[in-house]
C-alpha cells in the first residue's frame, strides 16, 4: 500500500481496512514509508509509538520485517500511565517485548517516559526535554516528530487526552501530566506537539468506537467532549480504521479499493 492509494479529503486520509490485522499490515507499510523518507531527507527517523491492541499487532509485525533501518530512529511514546516500566499497563513494557526486544532496537535509542516517579508534572517536563535534546526544537515551539501514531477510544479520546480533562486546555506544554477521572493518572504528548508532527497516524478498530468515530470525522466541532476531532488540525492525519468502525460513517467517506 502506497499513499497515492489514498482516498484524500484536505489534509487527511480515510483508509478503511477488513478487521484489526488489515489495519496492522497497512500501519507497517506506512511507517516503513516514512521512515524511508524521513531517513532520505534528514538522515533519521522519529516516531512516537501507542499503545493498545491495534498497535500491539503493529509491532509484532514491525519485529519480523525488515522494512525500517531502526539503527537510525528515535522512538518516543505518545502516553503512558503512573506505572513502572515493568507493570503490565505499561505502554512502554508493551512495546518492548512486542518491537524493541525482538528487532533489537538500541536502548539509547528508545527514550522511554518515566512515569513511575513521584512528581508526575517532574517527568512530564524532563520528557519535554529529552524530547528538545533528541529533536531539537525553535524557541517556542514544541520539537516536530516525523510520525505520531495514535489511537482513539470510545469516548473520543487520543493518546491520554480525555473529555473535559485539563491537559486539554494546554496550549503551550508538549508534555504533560494528566489526572482524569476514571482513568487514573497519566502523562502525555499535548496538542500542540501532536499537531506539530510531519505525520499522524490514528488506529481505530471495532464497532465499540464506530459511533465515535463518525461524530470525530464528520460531526459538528465539540472538541471537549470529542478530543481526537482537535486531529482535523493536524498538516497530514492517515485514519486506519476497520469496517466494524466505519459502519456509521456517511455515504460521503469514500471507501479505499
Amino acid at each position: 500500500m502506497g499513499e497515492r492509494a489514498w482516498p484524500v479529503v484536505a489534509n487527511r486520509s480515510l483508509f478503511q481496512l477488513e478487521d484489526a490485522d488489515a489495519i496492522a499490515g497497512a500501519a507497517a507499510t506506512l511507517l516503513a514509508d516514512v521512515a524511508r523518507e524521513a531517513t532520505g531527507s534528514r538522515g533519521r527517523f522519529s516516531v512516537a509509538l501507542a499503545g493498545g491492541d491495534t498497535p500491539r499487532r503493529l509491532y509484532r509485525r514491525l519485529a519480523v520485517e525488515a522494512s525500517v533501518d531502526w539503527s537510525r530512529a528515535e522512538l518516543f511514546f505518545g502516553d503512558e500511565r503512573a506505572v513502572g516500566p515493568e507493570h503490565p499497563d505499561s505502554n512502554y513494557r508493551m512495546a518492548r517485548e512486542t518491537l524493541l526486544d525482538p528487532a533489537r532496537v538500541d536502548p539509547q535509542r528508545v527514550h522511554r517516559i518515566e512515569a513511575e516517579r513521584a512528581d508526575l508534572d517532574a517527568a512530564a517536563r524532563a520528557y519535554e526535554e529529552e524530547l528538545a535534546r533528541v529533536l531539537g526544537a525553535a524557541e517556542g515551539l514544541p520539537p516536530r516528530l516525523d510520525l505520531v501514531l495514535l489511537g482513539m477510544g470510545a469516548d473520543g479520546h487520543t493518546a491520554s487526552l480525555f473529555p473535559h480533562s485539563a491537559a486539554l486546555s494546554e496550549r503551550q506544554r508538549a508534555v504533560v501530566a494528566n489526572d482524569a477521572p476514571g482513568y487514573g493518572q497519566r502523562i502525555t504528548f499535548t496538542f500542540p506537539l501532536i499537531l506539530r508532527a510531519r505525520r499522524v497516524v490514528v488506529l481505530v478498530h471495532g464497532e465499540a468506537k464506530a459511533a465515535a468515530l463518525a461524530e470525530v470525522l464528520e460531526g459538528p466541532p465539540d472538541p471537549e467532549r470529542l478530543p481526537a476531532q482537535r486531529l482535523r488540525a493536524a498538516r497530514d492525519v492517515a485514519w486506519l480504521v476497520d469496517l466494524a468502525a466505519a459502519s456509521r460513517l456517511g455515504a460521503q467517506e469514500r471507501r479505499a479499493p
